[in-house]
């Protein structure tokens, strides 16, 4: 996020897009609760009526896939109602003269046969939030797991260059993570094309700082990315870990990556329960879990803190850092030989420019939120405040792009996936707590009931929904949240294994695959 979390209190206009932040981040959400009790407007655009579409004072329910156009329409009209924030496109911003006359042939009108939302309302949306000096955007998976899910964070850092919603209070360009400490993954250097604290691998400089670092050649090369590795199994890779993931059920076409896996000569899982992806797996290792283990979590604001073991692990379990170290000793590599978590830590600290000014014992009372770049600096809890990292924002010149597969006569109608409060992502966790169970003991998906006629279909009982890589039986649920046309299920069961017929395409620069869009056919049981 480039706004800390007390910042969602702040905004006079809030422009909420692909999150259904009530149910995924319930408790970040009462800041925005807090700041509509205040008076601020709420924009939600999503293809459900969410919690937040209920909350909100202006509802956008775009067709899924369709975000780009949105918000190409909507830089249009703050362009052309003179809404730009001159001085800052000026002093911090590059190629906008470019942008301004690529924006000037995707009007609004042209923005609802696309989206579906009507010219009206994307043009009030795009007043109100360029007319505001303290503008939010937030956004989380339903913006990024698309083929064009680069594209529609560019569109949307577009239009905050445009206002100047930007490194002030009440502003920002703020993206709800997914899972715990998935911004600490990032910036220790969990990412192909990164080093820890998002050093490029194709930087020279980096390579030679990291070759003196861990005294070994290091390649100045991308590394693959999950999606790759899963196509190479059983042909250049042989052997695969997988540590703290339920692959089987969270990864889209679940066939392929079944087949993938199964592919492999040797599969390692390290993880806290035998979870559908463990049974596959030649070892399994227990790990510990949040509440056995001492080490250091960073939050979606970048806050960095510590984590504490309150109880003894169960049996053999170990945190997931001795695991890797045994493994990597055994492989014969130097530099393992940690026995608790603080060394290691200290040691991202000294190699990550945005953890420079860190160390285990300041982090005591997680008071920094990174970048620190020095010792006695205070941290950073606004980005961009004076100046982008690159010197200055570049304007993207995006276009409309269809989702990789849309709507036929075979596959009539639209899937969307997400999350649900009561279930968290494979429930590997809260799939094992009876209360948990008793609030939401099986998936269901949910259809607009004006459609069950249509389709033939009866609330509260089965049907089959094929995609293009497969079927799988689900309950029907009638309910006002899915607009006609759109049916909605979460991908947490098992039993449901929704991603089954996910997967029809990834986005080619991160190689997020498009979870978001898949055109199904309903048939009653």
């Amino acid at each position: 996020m480039s706004n800390p979390l007390v910042d969602m209190q702040k905004p006079d206009v809030i422009f909420c897009i692909g999150t259904n932040m009530t149910e995924c981040h319930p408790v970040a959400a009462t800041g925005l609760k807090k700041a509509i009790a205040r008076g601020a407007k709420l924009i939600v655009a999503d293809p459900r009526r969410i919690g937040l579409a209920e909350m909100s004072h202006l509802y956008l329910p775009l067709r899924v896939g369709s975000d780009t156009a949105l918000l190409l329409g909507m830089a249009h009209v703050i362009a052309r109602e003179g809404l730009i924030d001159e001085d800052f496109i000026e002093n911090r911003t590059t190629g906008f003269d470019e942008f301004f006359e690529h924006i000037s042939q995707w009007t609004p009108e042209w923005a609802e046969t696309i989206t579906g939302v009507p010219a009206k309302d994307i043009e009030t949306a795009a007043i109100w939030y360029g007319s505001t000096n303290k503008g939010a955007i937030y956004y989380t998976l339903g913006i990024t797991e698309h083929i064009c899910g680069v594209e529609n964070v560019q569109s949307l850092c577009n239009i905050a260059l445009m206002t100047g919603n930007v490194g002030r209070e009440g502003t920002g360009i703020n993206p709800m993570r997914g899972q715990n400490n998935i911004q600490g993954a990032g910036d220790s250097g969990a990412l192909p094309n990164n080093y820890p604290g998002f050093q490029s691998v194709t930087d020279p400089k980096h390579q030679t700082k990291f070759k003196a670092e861990y005294g070994r050649e290091i390649d100045l090369e991308k590394g693959i990315t999950k999606v790759t590795a899963l196509e190479l199994c059983g042909e250049s890779i042989h052997a695969m870990l997988i540590d703290g993931e339920n692959t089987l059920l969270s990864d889209p076409d679940r066939e392929h990556c079944e087949h993938a896996l199964r592919a492999l000569d040797h599969l390692v899982v390290v993880d806290i329960f035998l979870t559908e992806t463990a049974k596959l797996a030649d070892v399994v290792l227990p790990a510990t879990a949040w509440g056995e283990t001492d080490g250091v979590c960073t939050n979606t604001e970048r806050r960095v803190q510590r984590v504490r073991a309150a109880v003894p692990p169960p049996g053999v379990a170990k945190p997931d850092w001795w695991i890797i170290c045994q493994i990597a000793q055994r492989l014969r590599f130097e530099g393992f030989d940690y026995h608790e978590p603080k060394p290691i830590f200290n040691e991202l600290c000294r190699v990550s420019p945005i953890y420079a000014g860190l160390d285990w014992d300041r982090i005591e009372k997680g008071e920094y939120q990174w970048p620190v770049p020095h010792k006695g600096h205070p941290g950073t809890p606004m980005l961009h405040e004076e100046e982008f990292v690159n010197g200055r924002g570049i304007f993207s010149n995006v276009h409309y792009r269809d989702p990789a597969e849309t709507i036929s006569d075979e596959f009539p109608v639209w899937l969307t996936t997400g999350r649900r409060l009561e279930s968290y992502h494979t429930r590997t966790q809260t799939g094992r707590a009876q209360g948990i169970d008793y609030l939401l003991p099986e998936e269901s998906l949910e259809i607009n009931p004006a459609d069950l006629e249509r389709w033939e279909l009866t609330d509260g009982e089965w049907c089959k929904m094929s995609s293009a890589r497969g079927s799988i039986n689900i309950k029907v649920k009638a309910t006002n949240r899915s607009p006609r046309g759109t049916v909605f299920a979460s991908f947490s069961f098992a039993d449901v294994p929704v991603n089954l017929l996910t997967g029809s395409g990834y986005d080619p620069v991160t190689h997020t695959a498009e979870l978001k869009v898949c055109p199904v056919r309903l048939e009653p049981l």
